[in-house]
């Protein structure tokens, strides 16, 4: 027998008797619909076997190490992407989103196509049952559920579509599941997500690098022409909503480029945008440290130009609401009355329709000659100017506090030069002011940046000093919650 056929017969034996939640039917039924889907996808026998096999730890008595050892470690690793922890004891409608989110990093992290394939295709059978049961049910069918609300169900499979569509967007087992989804949830997805589409192809070998970015690097096309990549722990939909957020952007005259929309390059995709001569500002002060004063006065005005437009469009998101969302979901977890005092100081900030960029440092403005140009946009939002600088602190100072070297990866020049960017870009920024203004706006942008540094490395599985960095950073926000009274600038 071959490795399927010996899943096929394992399975069947571990799940016999057991049936599906709703409908009572054999439950082996669905696993070997997960295998079928994948197999419209690869003829790779061991991602079909660990469809097979992808619910025996989390629902009979078997082990991982039992798979491993009757079906190697590629099968293993499969079944452990899917296998979430049960929190034994708890509730299972109150750890319902831990769980998920939990589950959902280990998808958003992996390099395997197989745990992508396997992914959707367990999605996309759960929600073929899912969208029978509720033309029978209707609304009733989510009381069914240890998760009830059926906005957080749509969260969770949106998310699921989100990190798997770079990869798999032009099979049919993905268009299904977008199908599926604006099924039960109209309106999620963009109907033309369902439809095969051909970007035009280009490739980057041989072109130079001039911008890095947590999303992505910039490459020079052309003489005329810059793409920016994306990377794989990014999603089409970020791509899409980049490329929209730059025209609304150029049209409230920010200093943006002209963008020409969406390519393909490899299995990844990017936005080409119009440049014709451009370097990035931190390779500015890479090449020259001596410039970081001139350079922070650049960015300075460029911060400027963005915090004083206003706007009436909707499209764009509330910064405050997102920061407090990342309190909620970092210190939230570790210390619930230190994240209400901050998202009280957030809702105490009044409301304002001017931008903030939500990423904003030196890697994402280049120069086109002497004219500074955004080129990272899908992070624009509205709200106050605190929460671009708590990007800034981030970038140039905390990061380094724990990995020096970090900023020099990132930025390309020293933690040293970083942080005398920093400090020459707070003067420039608030030109006038007294030390005092300017270290209480420091304070702000540090209580805010160390809440958003605690949710990333909560989130991170393969942080060295995990808890130890969290329970600093904590300590920090602590201090800083005590002489912060007002996140007003």
């Amino acid at each position: 027998m071959n490795i399927l056929e010996e899943a096929i017969i394992y399975a069947t034996t571990l799940h016999e008797g057991n049936v599906r939640k709703l409908k009572n039917t054999p439950y082996i039924l669905h696993p070997l619909e997960v295998a079928q889907i994948i197999a419209t996808m690869t003829d790779d026998q061991e991602i079909m076997a660990a469809g097979v096999l992808h619910d025996v730890v989390e629902d009979t008595d078997t082990t991982l190490d039992t798979i491993r050892e009757k079906f190697g470690d590629r099968v293993a690793a499969l079944v452990a992407s899917e296998t979430e922890n049960k929190y034994p004891g708890e509730d299972k409608a109150f750890t319902w989103k831990r769980r998920k989110e939990e589950s959902l990093l280990v998808l958003k992290n992996s390099k395997d196509i197989g745990v992508k394939m396997l992914w959707l295709s367990d999605k996309l059978s759960n929600i073929r049952s899912l969208s029978r049961l509720y033309d029978e049910r209707g609304k009733a069918l989510w009381s069914s559920f240890n998760q009830n609300d059926p906005m957080m169900q749509r969260w969770y499979y949106m998310t699921v579509a989100q990190y798997v569509e770079y990869d798999l967007n032009r099979t049919g087992a993905y268009k299904e599941f977008i199908k599926q989804i604006n099924h039960l949830w109209p309106g999620t997805f963009d109907t033309e997500k369902t439809r095969y589409r051909k970007y035009r192809e280009v490739s980057v070998e041989g072109c130079s690098v001039i911008g890095h970015g947590a999303k992505g690097d910039v490459y020079r096309y052309d003489d005329e022409l810059i793409i920016k990549v994306y990377n794989e722990n990014n999603t089409y939909t970020d791509v899409e909503r980049e490329v929209m957020l730059a025209r609304k952007a150029f049209v409230l005259g920010l200093p943006t480029a002209v963008t020409f929309g969406i390519v393909a390059v490899g299995n990844r995709y990017g936005a080409m945008y119009e440049l014709i001569d451009s370097s990035s500002v931190s390779d500015l002060i890479a090449s020259d440290p001596d410039q970081t004063e001139h350079c922070a006065k650049i960015m300075s005005d460029v911060a400027h130009a963005i915090h004083s437009t206003e706007t009436d469009e909707n499209c764009f998101p509330d910064a405050s609401q997102m920061m407090k969302t990342w309190v909620s979901e970092g210190i939230g977890y570790l210390d619930e009355a230190l994240a209400a005092k901050i998202r009280t100081l957030i809702d105490a900030l009044p409301p304002t329709k001017h931008m903030v960029h939500g990423d904003f440092h030196t890697g994402n403005v280049l120069m086109d000659g002497s004219d500074p140009v955004l080129i990272d946009l899908d992070c624009l939002s509205v709200g106050h100017p605190v929460f671009d600088l708590s990007i800034l602190y981030l970038s140039y100072v905390a990061i380094g506090e724990e990995e020096p070297d970090k900023v020099r990866q990132f930025m390309g020049f020293s933690y040293d030069t970083a942080v005398s960017f920093f400090d020459c870009f707070m003067k420039e920024y608030f030109h006038g002011q007294t030390d005092d203004t300017i270290r209480e706006a420091t304070d702000k942008a540090a209580l805010l940046c160390y809440a958003r540094l605690i949710r990333k490395y909560r989130k991170r599985v393969d942080l060295p000093q995990k808890e130890e960095r969290i329970q600093r950073l904590l300590a920090k926000e602590r201090e800083l919650v005590l002489r912060v009274n007002s996140l007003e600038l």
